[in-house]
């Protein structure tokens, strides 16, 4: 499977590696490489299977379009986005590709969205809750994609909504809390990411999966299925 890692810091460094670890021819391009998107062409594209994004908020959107022009599937790992979701989800559908996105591709990240699921039910028995997420101090976009889905979950099954707060601090890989607190006890999730590793070889198995595929879908609906 030829992929094309858009992104070259940390994480898509990483998903490259891994990918090609794993068996796969990789080109990876900086944001130098692609003003304009000028690379994302369909003849640019030819061969290409998948499109992997680990760039910015800032420039997605353009990538997502030209990919969906080139008729090449995409999997998004880049947040900040996701007000335009409706409006990503027609443009796939009608262009016919693939296109898989997560605020986080980690296994253990899934796990906590399905633990906390569960859990949000104590939010109509008495309980308050608040969400907490530590990033580094580069990242960009606050709070972090996994947290605002994290709070998306809680509302889907509590109808509350929770306040998150966001740290920005030195190089901490990623950590994502959820508070449930009682006058009797309180139960606290944590995921901590100890290093980029299980993001980027989720990310890599998920295009795996999306070869081959068309449509529009959600690494936490499709993770059990790698």
């Amino acid at each position: 499977m030829q992929l094309l890692v858009l992104g070259a810091g940390k994480t898509g460094s990483l998903v490259a590696e891994v990918a090609r670890q794993r068996g796969h021819p990789v080109r990876a391009l900086t944001s130098r490489d692609n003003p304009g998107c000028r690379a994302l062409t369909r003849e640019k594209l030819q061969g290409v299977d998948v499109v992997m994004d680990f760039t910015s908020p800032q420039v997605v959107l353009d990538h997502i379009a030209a990919c969906a022009r080139a008729g090449v599937s995409m999997v998004v790992g880049t947040t900040g986005w996701y007000g335009e979701l409706p409006r990503i989800r027609q443009l796939v559908e009608q262009s016919g590709t693939g296109f898989l996105y997560a605020s986080n591709f980690s296994i253990g990240v899934n796990v906590f969205f399905s633990v906390a699921e569960a859990a949000a039910a104590a939010l109509q028995l008495g309980y308050s809750g608040a969400i907490e997420e530590q990033h580094h101090a580069q990242k960009k976009d606050k709070p972090s994609g996994t947290a605002a889905v994290l709070q998306r979950i809680v509302k889907e099954k509590s109808g509350l909504e929770l306040e998150i707060a966001s740290v920005r601090e030195a190089d901490i890989v990623g950590t994502h809390i959820l508070k449930l607190k009682s006058p009797g006890d309180t139960l606290t999730l944590t995921h901590e990411a100890h290093s980029r590793r299980g993001f980027a070889e989720g990310a890599v198995r998920a295009a795996e999966w999306l070869a081959g595929k068309k449509g529009f879908f959600d690494f936490k609906d499709v993770w059990r299925q790698l």
